[in-house]
């Protein structure tokens, strides 16, 4: 074990979202603030009427896979482990000396729950002897630690939509305190089933925006009627600074700070005053030893949800004051990717701090009465070079932010 906390950096991003198959095609559209909403009744079925959806398009999953591994590999799996093999080779991250030092951690939420309802309703004759391996949660990380000769902890957290976020904090915190040289850290899901949808269509959490797909999710709006349901992958690699800065790699930011707590208040709705959220906020900004008044933007996790984002913007009003820093939003764009939401956004909050433009909030025009948050909207915004906040607020209350600073 190390003898003290350790600086930890970001050296490789990888990602594959509604927005694009790499970082840089992310952030160059949630940039522009074109929404990658649209109905996606061919990929669910009818059971669901005209459903709303953000889907990954243009992934061809052989380029990453043989053929005899991709039975085993269900689609949040095989977008998780691309997304996983982009960033190590960003990074060019080459483990040497005991793998254990090298870790996976990786995020999902519901992608095992749509795996294993999907496979029941098309029945038991499409059951095959990969079936369980396509249902099993962990199978992300696990393929990642096996392609990668990665031999220390492998691990997977649900924590709902904070999953990605989850499995960043706690990978930071492996490797600051001296468990881990390395990390492969993110989070995926996949969840267009008719099923899942429709579940979350019953208690009212889904936009019902058909007839306007790309307006549908539209984040800390006063005309917000529920996310739009996204998938996707993102990780990031990170590293011991030291080392990092040892064999030239190129850091895009280091990771400060990072909290997590508990609503202990409801499966699926947060605490309306969003003072445990705001307890979670103001933990993250001590373990990085940052000041609210030095954070320059935050990275909401605005889900697009009425009660969501109001309690959300009374947390940050309960840290920031009447100060809280420029606030984007990207599931705007993306819409909700759940496992991967937590992930993609730490990811999107490395880039913004590194290149000190905030992108805007698609299909925000305004906020509810009374709320006033600076949310960047219809065009990118410049901000000096500071730390930035990341956000995500699963149900169940469990609450996760990461912060960044520029390297």
């Amino acid at each position: 074990m190390s003898a003290g906390p350790r600086r930890v950096v970001v050296t490789g991003l990888g990602a594959k979202t509604p927005a694009g198959l790499t970082p840089r095609e992310s952030f160059d559209a949630l940039l522009s603030g074109k929404s990658a909403a649209q109905l996606i009744g061919h990929l669910v079925g009818d059971e669901v009427p005209m459903p709303l959806g953000a889907p990954v398009t243009g992934f061809d999953p052989a380029a990453y896979f043989g053929h005899r591994e991709l039975p085993g590999l269900d689609r949040a799996a095989r977008l998780g482990a691309a997304a996983a093999l982009d960033a190590v080779a960003d990074s060019g991250l080459s483990p040497e000396g005991d793998p254990e030092r090298y870790g996976v951690m990786t995020g999902v939420a519901g992608t095992a729950a749509a795996v294993a309802m999907s496979e029941a309703h098309r029945g038991r004759t499409r059951i095959d002897s990969y079936s369980a391996a396509r249902a099993m949660p962990n199978a992300t990380a696990a393929h990642i630690s096996m392609r990668l000769g990665l031999r220390g902890p492998s691990t997977t957290y649900s924590t709902a939509c904070a999953s990605g976020s989850t499995a960043v904090g706690e990978a930071f915190h492996l490797i600051r305190y001296g468990r881990l040289d390395a990390a492969v850290a993110g989070g995926t899901d996949s969840q267009f089933d008719p099923y899942v949808m429709e579940s979350f269509q019953r208690i009212g959490a889904m936009s019902s925006r058909r007839d306007a797909p790309h307006e549908a999710s539209r984040p800390f709006d006063a005309d917000r009627d529920g996310f739009v349901m996204g998938e996707g992958a993102a990780f990031l690699v990170l590293e011991d600074r030291r080392r990092a800065l040892a064999r030239g790699a190129r850091i895009y930011a280091e990771i400060a700070g990072y909290g997590s707590n508990c609503d202990a208040f409801h499966l699926v709705m947060p605490r309306r005053d969003g003072s445990v959220a705001a307890s979670c906020m103001s933990a993250a900004l001590a373990d990085a030893g940052i000041e609210p008044s030095q954070v320059g933007h935050v990275n909401a996790h605005g889900t697009s949800t009425p009660r969501n984002d109001q309690a959300e913007a009374r947390a940050l009003a309960t840290v920031f004051g009447t100060e809280v820093p420029p606030v984007t939003a990207p599931k705007g764009v993306v819409g909700h990717m759940f496992g991967a939401a937590g992930a993609f956004e730490a990811l999107v909050t490395v880039l913004t701090v590194a290149e000190g433009v905030v992108p805007p909030v698609a299909n925000h025009r305004r906020t509810d009465e009374g709320v006033t948050l600076d949310v960047v909207t219809g065009r990118p915004r410049r901000v000096a070079s500071a730390p930035g906040l990341s956000n995500s607020f699963g149900f169940g209350g469990h609450n996760s932010t990461l912060v960044f600073r520029p390297a």
